[in-house]
């Protein structure tokens, strides 16, 4: 079986907004001025969301977001620490949950 990601798949993205394109165009839009430099330049804005989308995690995002990333000046050390943060959030964050499983058994 071909590989499910297939990075040639991010040239159809605009696929998605044919069955309802006036909430797609508002996505777009939104998205265009979410990701437009700041408080955030644009490098750090590409970085972030690289991070998060390994995260999600989402295989296009993480495609898409190294290319840019890349583009706009990022190096692999920064790459790999904010992906190491994003990480190090993840596995805290599923630490922390763990409170729930202890309150289960101290009500016993």
């Amino acid at each position: 079986m071909a590989d499910y990601f297939n990075s040639e798949d991010l040239a159809r993205f605009n696929e998605v907004g044919k069955a309802s394109p006036e909430l797609f165009n508002m996505f777009m839009k939104w998205y265009g001025e979410v990701m437009k430099p700041g408080a955030l330049d644009a490098k750090t804005k590409a970085i972030l969301a690289l991070a998060v989308s390994h995260t999600i995690p989402c295989p296009y995002c993480i495609d898409a977001w190294t290319t840019g990333a890349i583009k706009l000046g990022a190096t692999p050390e920064e790459l790999a620490e904010a992906i190491q943060v994003t990480a190090a959030l993840k596995a805290g964050a599923t630490l922390a949950f763990h409170i729930q499983s202890i309150n289960v058994m101290d009500r016993g």
